[in-house]
């Protein structure tokens, strides 16, 4: 619950140092690093959401993912909910642009705020004037202390490739493109370039970092300067000798920055010392693309993964012990716990009932955990980071007797999710190519689900990562799907205050066949998870659909049933709606 008087008295109390310091408006971006600071200044705890104070008003923007978190936040704070995407609704870009004085100056720490956000907000300014070298919110704001963290080096028997190849490689990309160095400032890159994790990292095994690679030199800068790089020829620095490295004699030429990942105080140290490029990081293309070693293990995880949550669920059918939100996501828990590999969640377990599943990144707490009672529908999203490869999956559960709305809701879900699946496509296809596969049906009846169909996913690492991805919006920089990239399948419908449906695999791009037309490739399926057939309205389904869902039962049946006994298989069998 929002501590409705704190925000308030916070917002005052950064007010009256945006006077001081002679700024018109003050900007919090939904950054990792300032997710916590947003946080602390408007009871927001959604991963997204941008916060603007001006001397009257505070503004939050959020997309569709968040609305209804958004609205219970933010009661009674005075912060104003602006709905991104939403018809009528301005962009903080277009609010700016229209609303501020003719020389207002807007404030940001630019430690916070990412490049390509800052040179937007900047144009948008009447006056162009921005201060990023003042931390206002110090003195209000506690900044959390970056945690000391031991990292591993990861051999090849687990990364298939070393960390010399790794750079040597990445040395080559930037010299066929005429670059001297890359500045890398997303930690999963540096883990993946030095095959490091870090393992006691909450969700995601990348310790905080950066990299600079010139043709010679390889700098890492870590918190912690003696840990092991697994690179012989790495330079190790503090982290927090980032700036004063960055204005340096070191960094000169053409360097490539990522403005999507790189602060804009960094950004702006580079531009003083050299000529930054702005482009895509090569090692996110190089992280998406998984080696054969990788891939055998991934496969490996999954379908144990895979194994135990469906066991998982076997309890939530069977089991006939009351269960709450919370209890469910414990449970989970230990079943995960039972993989030996198993080194702790990729994120926070969603398991929400009723119309808590409504709220797309609902996360249950002791505040509002809710029981589970024996009707409506259960969703659980949730995943685990192990030695062999990371997962996401989401699966909605049949408690008892459904509405005909949920029922249809589930069916749709389910359907989208199979199209994907089994979908051929031709080499140099995007995921905005493929995504009206999943909504058709849905916007037929004009219903629709606030979040892209499809993340790639990392190993070993972040849950979320590009830069693939499967949605309707076109991006500026849209990433062809290529043999090698794991992707999820998660479509979804949401009904405010009554329920959610989300049904999500992760899949493997390979290549299918090689015609006069072209090459074609299609999806292997990782997640080897039954659909609960209770929540499927076949009469609603065409046959193609129905073939597709029948052949994916199939496919889980014989998947699991080797690793299960004789109970669990027959429960199995009739769970997907196998019977005899």
């Amino acid at each position: 619950m929002t501590d409705v008087n704190a925000v308030r008295e916070r917002l005052e109390g950064l007010r009256g140092h945006m006077n001081d310091a002679g700024l018109y408006a003050y900007y919090i971006p939904a950054t990792d690093a300032g997710s916590s600071e947003r946080e602390f200044f408007s009871g927001f705890t959604g991963s997204a959401g941008d916060l603007l104070i001006t001397p009257e008003e505070a503004l939050l923007w959020t997309d569709g993912r968040y609305f209804i978190q958004a609205e219970r936040e933010l009661e009674g704070t005075g912060i104003i909910l602006m709905r991104s995407g939403e018809e009528g609704v301005e962009t903080l870009e277009e609010y700016i642009k229209r609303s501020f004085p003719e020389e207002a100056v807007l404030g940001f720490y630019g430690r916070d705020v990412k490049a390509v956000r800052a040179k937007k907000l900047k144009k948008a300014l009447p006056s162009h004037k921005v201060c990023y070298k003042k931390d206002l919110s110090a003195g209000i704001y506690q900044r959390p202390l970056l945690p000391w963290q031991d990292t591993e080096v990861i051999g090849g028997d687990l990364s298939g490739e070393s960390s010399v190849d790794r750079i040597a490689k990445l040395r080559s990309e930037l010299a066929s493109r005429g670059l001297d160095a890359v500045f890398i400032t997303d930690p999963t890159e540096t883990a993946y370039l030095f095959n490091i994790r870090a393992w006691e990292n909450a969700y995601t095994p990348a310790v905080m970092s950066y990299s600079y690679i010139t043709s010679q030199k390889a700098y890492i800068f870590l918190k912690n300067e003696k840990a092991d790089t697994g690179y012989a020829g790495s330079i190790v620095k503090s982290v927090d000798e980032i700036c004063d490295f960055l204005g340096s004699s070191a960094v000169k030429g053409r360097i490539l920055v990522d403005e999507a990942s790189a602060d804009y105080w960094c950004y702006k140290l580079i531009k003083k010392r050299g000529k930054a490029v702005s482009g895509i990081s090569p090692v996110q293309l190089m992280k998406a693309v998984k080696n054969e070693t990788e891939l055998s293990h991934i496969r490996d995880i999954y379908h144990r993964d895979s194994l135990q949550l469906t066991r998982f669920i076997r309890w939530m059918d069977t089991d006939g012990s009351s269960k709450s939100e919370m209890s469910a996501a414990d449970k989970l828990l230990d079943f995960r716990k039972s993989i030996p590999e198993f080194k702790g969640l990729s994120f926070p377990t969603i398991a929400a009932y009723g119309d808590n599943a409504a709220i797309i990144h609902y996360e249950p707490s002791a505040e509002h955990d809710r029981p589970v009672e024996a009707r409506g529908l259960f969703m659980v999203d949730s995943g685990g980071q192990y030695k062999g490869g990371t997962t996401d999956v989401t699966r909605t559960l049949v408690m008892g007797e459904l509405t005909e709305e949920e029922k249809e809701a589930f069916t749709l879900t389910a359907c989208g999710m199979l199209r994907i699946r089994y979908a051929h496509f031709i080499k140099g296809t995007t995921g905005v190519n493929l995504d009206m596969l999943a909504r058709e049906r849905m916007w037929k009846r004009g219903i629709d689900y606030k979040h892209g169909t499809g993340h790639g996913l990392g190993y070993m690492l972040g849950v979320h990562e590009g830069p693939q991805s499967i949605r309707w919006k076109y991006l500026d920089t849209p990433c062809e799907l290529k043999p090698g990239m794991l992707i999820s399948d998660e479509p979804g419908v949401y009904k405010k205050d009554r329920f959610g449906v989300r049904t999500e695999n992760i899949l493997l791009v390979e290549e299918d066949v090689k015609t006069e037309d072209g090459v074609f490739y299609r999806f292997a399926n990782l997640t080897q998870v039954p659909i609960d057939d209770r929540g499927m309205d076949k009469s609603m389904m065409s046959s193609e659909e129905l073939e597709m869902y029948e052949r994916y039962q199939q496919e889980i049946i014989e998947a699991l049933s080797p690793d299960m006994d004789e109970e669990e298989k027959k429960w199995l069998r009739e769970y997907c709606g196998v019977r005899g």
